[in-house]
Formats: structure tokens, C-alpha cells, sequence
């Protein structure tokens, strides 16, 4: 056969592929299925399979798909997802790229809501202690669109309520795609000026859609960093949204919102008047006490004649210094009489005489041990002058004495036999009292040994 009728991998692959792709049933498809090995890859493509009880299909979910679903895809969630077929070329492998997918039973929003509060609680932020809204605030910041009637009915209720407050508005979108992002800027904002007592974030009701920039992480968040405490109001009595439960405060509408923000001026100023009353009553009556005290006092004998208070104590000093004065007397005596007998005994057993006798015993020790150590000193003595002139006997100068020498070369070997001599040869002699310079002439042995 001719080899120009055989094709390549590749060849066949793109004509596959392109089968798949003009297929119209496979352009749109619409399917269901089980999600299997599936690994969330954060800011990447996504690759799974979906899968029934008889069959598994590989899918490939691009970055930009992936970021419209608003809930996490997890293993084994059942899910609907559209899409279209095609072949990968590399592989030859079919797979379903898939460009929208939502939950199969629950809505995507719904269970992306859950999700979300779910990893919130988990993380214990939803158990995160609570900031205490301000009784009495100076400023208020309001995060809200400039449009709506939610700014409109917290203006009106708080010029009704406390008028003295100043009310800030942050415009934000509250609906879209950036509404979230733009109430997150405008939290941050108010928290870098940190001059507001209190944050009021609200919208009002509306479908899931319309609140659900209220139920991203982000604005979750932006609230929790919130140094300054948040109040939300978002949709209406029966709508709660992930920044009702994170904030410090949730209240059905932004009337309640403006309600819990401010008191009543009015009101304060009555409890301000009943203040002021009750102060100045205890004060009088803490007066009147005094007043009763000093009268009581006033009356009192002592006070009236306050030498007499001293009367009493003068003469108490008068006893006790006599007291003293004999206890001293007695004591005195006492010390006295014991001192005495102490000294007595103290001469009865005087070291005086035990002193005397111990040095005479030292005297006559030290005489005996001077006269021993003379003895021994003599008897070393006349040892050494023995030993001495025992060595001296023995000295080699005695030998010398009597005409003998001792002959070495010029290299000071003692010259012993006659045939360490040589014929010429240069020989000192050692002598008595000095040294000979010689030469040999002659050298004769002794045949006789």
C-alpha cells in the first residue's frame, strides 16, 4: 500500500477533534453527575471528572469559568454544569469543558452562604466577642448608596432622636459585582480616619442576589478588622446575611440601625435634670449629716473643756513614771548583786596560777629540746668531718700527691694503657698542683701483662 495513505497521530487526532467540534450536540451540553478527584487549585484551572453509577467523564473547568461559581465544588457534591465536548490533542482523550455549574437541589448562592458560614464558625469568628456600641456618639459613619432610602430614613431618625450627632456618609455600591470590593474599601477608610464612634453598614431588602456583596468573605472580613464597632442593617426583618452575624450589632432596618446608634436627646436631657436633682439632694444630705455630726460633737463635755481630757492622762504618766523609776531601782540592784558574785567566782577559778605553771613547764621543755638539739648538732657534726676525711683519702688530688698523673689527649679521654699512646702524639698530665704539656718519643709495652 502507499505510504501516502497512512496518516499521522496527529493527523487523525485534529480530524477527531474536529468531529467534536462541529458536532452541534456537542457544543451545548447539559449535564449531571457526581463530582470525583477533585483538587481545588487556588487561582488556576480546574480539573475533575463527573461521574454516575455506570460511567465517568473527565472534565476541565477554565480560571475565569471557575470564579463566577459562587459556592466550592467538593467530592461527591451531585451538580449541574453546561458546557461543551471536545478532544485534547495531546492525549487524544476527550473532555467536558465546562463553563457554568450550579448545585443540583440547593441553590448555588444558598449553599455558598452556607459554606461560608460554616468555615466562619469553624474558624470562631462567628464566637468573637462583641464591640460595645457607643451611648453617646459625636460622629457616625454610614456605608451605604447615596441613592437609596436607607441613608434617608437614618438622617430623618437620627435629626428626630440626636440631633447633635454628626452624620458621615460613605457612598458604596450595595448591589453588583464591585459593591462588595467598594464597601470593603470604604470599612478600611473610615478606620484609617479613626475618628468615628460608630459604623453603620446597610441596604435595603431584596433577593439573595441583590444582598449577596453582604455575604462575601471579604466584607466579612473588613468587618471582624473593624476597630470601630459596626452596626449592620441589611434587607429586612427575615433576611440575615454573613455581615449580620459578624458585626457588633444586627438590627432589622437602618431606622433600628439609627435607633441603636443614638438615644433620645430628649430623653438625656431628662435623665441629665433627674441627675442634676439627685446630685444636689445627696449633697444636701450629705451636708445636713455633718451638720448633725458637728452639733453632737459641739455638745460633747470633753470638747467644751478639753483640758480634762489630759487630767486623766497626766496622772496615768505620773504612775508610770514612778513605776519606771523603781522598776530601774530594783533591777539595778539586781545586776549589781549578780555582777559580784560573778567576779568572785571568777577569781575562785583565775587562770593566774595554771599560766605560771605551764610556763615553767615551756622553760624547762625548751631547755631539753635546745640541749637534744646541740647533741644531735655534735654528733652530725663529727659523722660529717668522718666521712669527710673518708673521701678525702679517696680523692684522686691524694693520688696525685704521692707523684702520680693522669694523662688525656686533647680531646680529654684519660690515656689508661699503653696502646691508647701514639709516637708524637700530644699528652697533657695532669699533676699535682698543675698540668703538663708532653709528647711521646718512645711507646713500650709490658710483655708481662
Amino acid at each position: 500500500m502507499d505510504n501516502s495513505e497512512y496518516l499521522t497521530v496527529t493527523a487523525l487526532t485534529q480530524y477527531i477533534k474536529r468531529k467534536f467540534d462541529v458536532d452541534p450536540y456537542l457544543g451545548h451540553v447539559y449535564l449531571t453527575g457526581e463530582i470525583s478527584n477533585f483538587r481545588f487549585r487556588p487561582n488556576g484551572h480546574q480539573y475533575f471528572s463527573l461521574k454516575d453509577d455506570k460511567a465517568k467523564i473527565s472534565c476541565m473547568m477554565f480560571k475565569s469559568a471557575f470564579s463566577q461559581v459562587k459556592f466550592r465544588p467538593e467530592e461527591g457534591m451531585k451538580v449541574r454544569v453546561k458546557g461543551h465536548v471536545s478532544v485534547f490533542a495531546a492525549n487524544g482523550a476527550y473532555q467536558l469543558y465546562i463553563d457554568s455549574m450550579e448545585p443540583d437541589g440547593l441553590g448555588a448562592l444558598y449553599l455558598a452562604y452556607e459554606q461560608l458560614k460554616k468555615k466562619l464558625k469553624q474558624m470562631g469568628v462567628l464566637d468573637l466577642p462583641k464591640k460595645t456600641i457607643p451611648a453617646f456618639p459625636k460622629r457616625i459613619a454610614v456605608v451605604t448608596s447615596q441613592s437609596g432610602a436607607v441613608i434617608h430614613d437614618i438622617m430623618t431618625t437620627v435629626q428626630r432622636r440626636y440631633p447633635i450627632v454628626q452624620l458621615v456618609l460613605f457612598p458604596a455600591q450595595v448591589q453588583g459585582d464591585a459593591a462588595a470590593q467598594t464597601i470593603v474599601e470604604r470599612l478600611k477608610q473610615i478606620n484609617e480616619m479613626g475618628n468615628f464612634d460608630t459604623i453603620i453598614v446597610g441596604r435595603g431588602g431584596g433577593s439573595i442576589e441583590d444582598l449577596w456583596p453582604f455575604n462575601e468573605e471579604i466584607v466579612a472580613e473588613a468587618i471582624v478588622a473593624s476597630k470601630i464597632p459596626v452596626i449592620s442593617s441589611v434587607g429586612h426583618e427575615t433576611d440575615t446575611t454573613i455581615a449580620d452575624l459578624v458585626a457588633d450589632l444586627r438590627v432589622a432596618t437602618p431606622t433600628a440601625a439609627a435607633e441603636q446608634a443614638t438615644p433620645v436627646l430628649r430623653d438625656v436631657l431628662v435623665q441629665i435634670q433627674d441627675l442634676n436633682t439627685r446630685i444636689f439632694n445627696a449633697q444636701n444630705k450629705i451636708l445636713n449629716d455633718y451638720r448633725q455630726e458637728v452639733a453632737k460633737y459641739s455638745e460633747n463635755v470633753f470638747l467644751q473643756h478639753p483640758e480634762r481630757i489630759y487630767e486623766v492622762y497626766a496622772q496615768k504618766v505620773d504612775n508610770l513614771r514612778s513605776r519606771l523609776r523603781q522598776t530601774i531601782t530594783d533591777r539595778t540592784g539586781k545586776e549589781k548583786q549578780r555582777l559580784w558574785n560573778i567576779e568572785t567566782q571568777l577569781v575562785n577559778v583565775s587562770p593566774r596560777d595554771q599560766i605560771n605553771r605551764s610556763q615553767n613547764r615551756l622553760n624547762t621543755d625548751l631547755q631539753r629540746i635546745a640541749l637534744s638539739m646541740n647533741r644531735s648538732i655534735n654528733s652530725k657534726k663529727n659523722n660529717f668531718s668522718k666521712q669527710v676525711a673518708a673521701l678525702d683519702s679517696l680523692s684522686p688530688l691524694k693520688t696525685l700527691g704521692r707523684g702520680y698523673a693522669i694523662a688525656t689527649d686533647d680531646s680529654g679521654n684519660v690515656l689508661k694503657q699503653a696502646s691508647d699512646y701514639q709516637v708524637d702524639q700530644q699528652i697533657n698530665l695532669r699533676v699535682a698542683h698543675g698540668q703538663v704539656r708532653v709528647i711521646t718519643k718512645n711507646i713500650s709495652e709490658d710483655n708481662n701483662g
